[in-house]
């Protein structure tokens, strides 16, 4: 059984810059593929992004594209999230989520297509 722990998260004033990392255990993390989301208040849960096993495939939300970077370092089973130029509408619980890789073609957005999440780490962004 994976699971999955984030850590990371925090108050920042915007503009500012936060990393979340996502750390896994009880599995080969290079069987992964990883997957950011986040639920704002009174949100459904929303992709933010997601990558590959090795790295060769990323997909970000529009919303974040050219301000967030998702990365991972197999060899120590873990991803992460850098957020920079936040905006208070990133304010958010941010989840790690990950599912077998055998299981997709691609890099999946759809929340239902992940077996594994962590539990949360609280991002607030002031203005």
């Amino acid at each position: 059984q994976v699971q999955l722990v984030e850590s990371g998260g925090g108050f920042m004033q915007a503009g500012g810059s936060l990393r979340l990392s996502c750390v896994a255990s009880g599995g080969t993390f290079s069987n992964l593929v990883v997957g950011w989301f986040r639920q704002g208040p009174g949100k459904e849960r929303e992709f933010v992004a997601g990558i590959s096993w090795g790295g060769g495939k990323i997909e970000y939300a529009d919303s974040v594209k050219d301000r967030f970077s998702i990365s991972r370092v197999n060899a120590k089973s873990t991803a992460h999230l850098q957020m920079n130029s936040l905006k208070p509408e990133d304010t958010a619980v941010y989840y790690c989520a990950a599912d077998m890789v055998i299981r997709h073609r691609t890099v999946p957005q759809n929340p239902k297509d992940y077996t594994y999440w962590g539990q949360g780490t609280q991002v607030t962004v002031s203005s």
